[in-house]
Formats: C-alpha cells, sequence, structure tokens
C-alpha cells in the first residue's frame, strides 16, 4: 500500500495492515537468503558503482576492502542493495540509513552542545522497505563480531537483541503522539560501556584539538598539513571551485544559520581520502576561521551519487542534488542534525556539506567484545527504530512484527547467512586482486596522488 493511501487509516487500521502482510511475507520468511536469486556477480556490481570515481584512488578502495570481510562489507553496498532488491518485502516504507551497519554509528555534537550518539552516514539514505535497513545491519553484527573475537553463536544473539531492541521500540513508538515521536532524543544509551567509549572520544575531538591534528603554521598562516595520498593540497583553479561551491551551499541553509556561517572566512582548501565505500569520491575539507581569536570551523564537502538503492526503487522521489538527498534523509532520521548541514554543487556534481570532525567519534572492534556486542547491538536497534518511526508508519510496522520473537530468529539466521555469502564475495574479490584483475594499494608503497582536478559531469552508479 502506497505511502499516501496508508495516511488515511487510524492507527488501528494501519496496525491490522501491518499484520496482514504476514499473510503475504511471513516473518520467518525474512531468514531465507539464497544466493542462486543473483543475477549479476558481486564483482560486476562493485565495478559499476565506481563509474565516474576517481580512478588513481580505487585501488586505496581496493585495499581497505581486502583487509577483512566486514571491511569488504562496508565497501559493497552496491551488491547487498541488489540482492535485497530480489527478496519479497513488506512495502512498509520508511526513509533508510541506507548502509546501516555497526560502524556507521557514532558520537556528534548536537544544536544544544550536548553530545548525541546516533546513526550518522546517510550517503545512500533513500525512501524504501524498513526491512532493508534491518538486515544490513543484522549482517553486519555477525561479520564485526566475528572480527571482534565473538563465537557465532554470541553473533547471532547479538542480531536478536538488535531486533526485540528494534521491535520493542517500534512499539513504545507506535503508542506515543506524532510530535513526540518527532522530539524524542535517545540519552540513556550514553552510559553504555561501547557507546561511553565513543563519546569519550568524542570529547577530545575540539576544534582546537583538530586544528592542531591537521593543520600547521606557515608564516603565520593556518594551512592542512598535507599526508599523501590521504590528504594533499589541491591546485589552485580547484580551490577556487569548491570556495565558489561553499558560498553557492549557502542557500541550503536556514537563514540564521546562513548568518552564523558568515561569520568565517576561507584559510585553506585540501583533497581528503575517507572511509571504505566513498573511496574515490571527491572529498574536500576546508579550514575556516571566524572573527574572534581561537575559532577554527573544518567543513567538509563530499561528493554523492545516486543512492545504491535507487534503480531498485524506481517510485521514489527524484532529487536536482545527490547532497540535497542526503542532507534531507540525515534531517529526516535525526531528531538533531549539524547546524551547518546542506548541499551544494561543483563543476556539475552534487556535494553534500558539512562539519568535519566536530566532536565526532566512532565504534572500534575492541569495543564490540563480549557483553560489548550485545549491548551495543540493543543500542543499535532503538536508534535504527527511532529513524524509521520518524519517517515511516510505526504502526503497521509494529502491527507486522507484533511481539513474538519471530522476526527476531529469522534476522538471526538471515545475518549469519548473508554474513558467509559476504565472506564468499569477500574470498572472490581477493582472488581477483591476486590474478590482477583488481589494482589494489599497497599500505607501504602507496604512491603519492599528485592532484586532484574537478571535471565537470555528474558522477553516475
Amino acid at each position: 500500500m502506497p505511502d499516501t493511501a496508508l495516511k488515511t487509516l487510524a492507527r488501528e487500521e494501519r496496525i491490522q495492515y501491518g499484520k496482514s502482510l504476514r499473510q503475504k511475507v511471513s516473518r520467518a520468511s525474512h531468514a531465507k537468503w539464497d544466493p542462486k536469486q543473483r543475477k549479476v556477480s558481486a564483482l560486476e556490481l562493485l565495478r559499476a558503482s565506481e563509474r565516474g570515481r576517481v580512478a588513481n584512488l580505487l585501488p586505496i578502495k581496493a585495499a581497505r576492502m581486502a583487509a577483512t570481510p566486514f571491511g569488504f562489507y562496508r565497501g559493497a553496498v552496491s551488491v547487498m542493495a541488489s540482492d535485497l532488491s530480489m527478496l519479497l518485502s513488506t512495502g512498509i516504507y520508511a526513509q533508510l540509513c541506507g548502509d546501516a551497519h555497526v560502524h556507521n554509528l557514532g558520537a556528534f555534537e548536537g544544536q544544544d552542545g550536548r553530545l548525541i550518539f546516533d546513526i550518522n552516514d546517510f550517503d545512500e539514505t533513500i525512501r524504501g522497505p524498513w526491512e532493508w535497513d534491518v538486515k544490513r545491519m543484522s549482517a553486519s553484527l555477525v561479520l564485526a563480531g566475528r572480527e571482534s573475537g565473538n563465537t557465532e553463536r554470541e553473533c547471532k544473539i547479538g542480531v536478536r537483541a538488535f531486533v526485540e531492541s528494534y521491535r520493542n521500540a517500534i512499539q513504545q513508538f507506535a503508542a506515543m503522539p506524532m510530535v513526540d515521536v518527532a522530539r524524542h532524543q535517545i540519552f540513556r544509551h550514553l552510559d553504555v560501556s561501547p557507546v561511553l567509549n565513543v563519546l569519550r572520544k568524542a570529547e577530545r575531538a575540539t576544534p582546537a584539538h583538530n586544528l592542531e591534528t591537521l593543520a600547521e603554521q606557515r608564516k603565520g598562516k593556518w594551512r592542512f598539513r598535507d599526508s599523501k595520498p590521504l590528504r594533499f593540497h589541491v591546485p589552485s583553479a580547484t580551490a577556487k571551485q569548491v570556495i565558489t561551491g561553499l558560498r553557492n551551499y549557502v542557500d541550503s541553509l536556514l537563514p540564521e544559520r546562513q548568518h552564523w556561517f558568515s561569520h568565517y572566512r576561507v584559510a585553506d582548501v585540501a583533497f581528503r581520502v575517507v572511509g571504505t565505500g566513498s573511496v574515490g569520491t571527491r572529498d574536500y575539507i576546508v579550514l575556516m576561521f571566524g572573527l574572534v581569536e581561537n575559532d577554527p570551523l573544518f567543513v567538509q564537502i563530499k561528493e554523492e551519487g545516486p543512492s545504491a538503492y535507487k534503480q531498485y526503487l524506481p517510485e521514489t522521489a527524484a532529487f536536482e542534488n545527490q547532497g540535497q538527498r542526503v542532507a534531507q534523509g540525515q534531517r529526516a532520521m535525526q531528531v538533531q542534525s549539524d547546524i551547518f548541514l546542506g548541499w551544494t554543487s561543483i563543476a556539475g556534481r552534487d556535494y553534500l556539506v558539512r562539519q568535519l570532525r566536530d566532536h565526532k567519534a566512532g565504534i572500534e572492534d575492541a569495543d564490540l567484545e563480549g557483553d560489548g556486542l550485545l549491548q551495543y547491538a540493543q543500542v543499535c536497534g532503538e536508534l535504527l527504530a527511532k529513524g524509521h518511526a520518524r519517517t515511516g508508519d510505526p504502526y503497521a510496522i509494529s502491527g507486522y512484527l507484533g511481539k513474538s520473537d519471530k522476526f527476531d530468529r529469522a534476522m538471526a539466521s538471515f545475518g549469519s547467512a548473508y554474513a558467509e555469502q559476504t565472506t564468499q564475495d569477500f574470498e572472490e574479490f581477493t582472488r581477483a586482486i591476486k590474478v590482477g584483475k583488481i589494482r589494489v594499494a599497497k599500505p607501504a608503497a602507496t604512491k603519492p596522488i599528485k592532484s586532484i582536478k574537478i571535471k565537470s559531469g555528474r558522477s553516475k552508479r
């Protein structure tokens, strides 16, 4: 049933509608994963997703994906997007994170100055079936849990804890006035051990600390410190284009935020290689200073292409700017977002604009050992449910899930099965590297990249 049709139903009717969908797609059926359903190989999907990216950077992406099965998973969202599109779906839509995995949650500073822990990566965000996010997170818990030394049984328990937390939270949101759901911010998790470790790191990530870490003074002026091949300066012509794009970005901000941003001036521009799945996209960082002493502001201008899910969701809204898609998806799922979150275009390419490293920090493998995995899984469940309840239909979802653990057990089975599929894909990927089909950068012998020039034309996936 389309979103518009659901909105005409009363609460109990929506709950009953969700429950009725079990006849179409049983909760237990979500456990199934059959690799024979694939029509295109994982390697072909990866190659297609890298078109339009900076070719010289792709060996770095390959090296990061070749490190571990979970590293491969982080860079292969296009593969799972294709796989999910072939599975039966409830058809209940919400705003998807799109790349829901354990490393895409983290700490950042909210608009009121307090540290928040929430989903913080939205490059693939789009409206789609809510269970796609749940399935991607479930598989990530198994893969990350294995890498942290947990047994297969402990990983499955972690997935079940995640889904139980999601299911209980959705039921709670379905009983709340929507205005309360819209402003519901979760803080009680801040003393959970894995989250607490992240918050401690985030507290240290102040603008002053970032200035010391990323920049240096040259002849009395602050400049980014080059760290090739992962951070380096760009030609002056490119820097000018970036600065022009930053001026145009201001129009995407609310009026009062335009005023705040107007107090800062550009001091330097550089290029940065970041993440795993994003490697090869154009990512610029800008150092700015306010009009008072000791007031640095770091801004990230990150290239965005269409979501990996777009081709499988033809009914989703079209965006003229893919940075706008990401910014608006983030604003929809988060209660508080970066005050300088916006978008721009540079030489025909779309970009997301946001603050860089503003009290930001993420989870580490060591945080997920033993009880850490279980505790963190429960946090993931509630936070993902909050994002879906804000943007979808918590009544229909809660009606579908019900109060039993059938869906929880199904996701534990799916998460384990898809983790095995990812491991097989990872092995195929590393074999391709060994026979020379995929170029990979060696950590100790990566050639410096002298410069990156902006070429016009939209990135494609």
